[in-house]
């Protein structure tokens, strides 16, 4: 870390929970102020509170509705003249249940924030590194990404996109002093099953999910060591491995085995 005074800025985008809130406390751990950004004000509250800010660093929060170009828009002038050392963008949501009987609504509005928020919050940002030649970007692909995602279809679609977009972003970015990398992390201890009603599916009772903080850590070491991509622990770069070799219909198979709607019962 430069000696310098003023301490490095990271931005969080889905910061008030889950893998979210925990790269926020890991950047804190390192010496960064953060900046988390999210829709609920009062869950933003409750993160910033319970996160480790102290004299040395700092906790701040930004309340936008991400899946909005205006909502992106002002996170972005939230951020102000301030360098961005670090930005995650990790905001996403996920919905699961048959395509045919889902809302669309709901799936075009995941669409908006998984994808589009993230484009242009990588390109208002993004600019800004390129024009000072450093900087770090993250984004939170999944595991998912490696096969096709029956029962998910349209949730793993944007992961598949955040993957793609951030390897080519990276390659684009390989001769300046801006580093890409993505996080595809597998079944973790969130509420994102929850909030996706998933609670019925064996992916969402599994028991043995991975720790959020053992995922940032993850991402945070890789971030730093400017690796392209992360999958978090030995068993999950086992299984992206094993799908990304798998003819598609077969993976797409074993990814029903673990999405389809009461799947958990059995």
């Amino acid at each position: 870390m430069p000696d310098t005074d003023t301490p490095l800025f990271a931005v969080v985008t889905g910061g008030s929970n889950g893998i979210g809130y925990a790269l926020a406390r890991e950047l804190l751990d390192h010496g960064y102020d953060v900046l988390i950004a999210a829709e609920d004000e009062a869950h933003l509250a409750d993160a910033a509170r319970s996160l480790p800010g102290d004299s040395a660093v700092q906790v701040l929060t930004h309340a936008a509705d991400l899946s909005r170009e205006d909502g992106v828009d002002n996170l972005y002038r939230a951020i102000g003249d301030r360098p961005v050392d670090v930005l995650a963008i990790n905001a996403g949501v996920g919905l699961g249940g048959a395509f045919m009987q889902t809302d669309l609504q709901a799936e075009l509005r995941m669409i908006d924030l998984n994808v589009r928020g993230a484009v242009q919050l990588a390109k208002l940002v993004g600019r800004d590194m390129v024009a000072r030649d450093s900087g770090r970007m993250l984004f939170t692909s999944s595991i998912a990404a490696t096969m096709p995602d029956p029962f998910e279809a349209v949730y793993g679609a944007t992961k598949v996109f955040l993957r793609w977009f951030a390897e080519a972003l990276r390659n684009e970015l390989k001769d300046t002093g801006v580093g890409v990398t993505v996080l595809m992390p597998s079944v973790t201890d969130t509420n994102f099953f929850h909030r996706a009603d998933m609670d019925d599916t064996r992916a969402g009772t599994m028991e043995n999910k991975d720790d959020p903080a053992d995922v940032a850590r993850a991402a945070f070491a890789a971030m730093m060591a400017d690796k392209d991509k992360v999958i978090p622990s030995l068993k999950n770069k086992a299984m992206g491995a094993v799908a990304d070799l798998l003819p598609d219909a077969v993976a797409a198979q074993i990814h029903r085995g673990l999405s389809e709607p009461g799947s958990g019962k059995s």
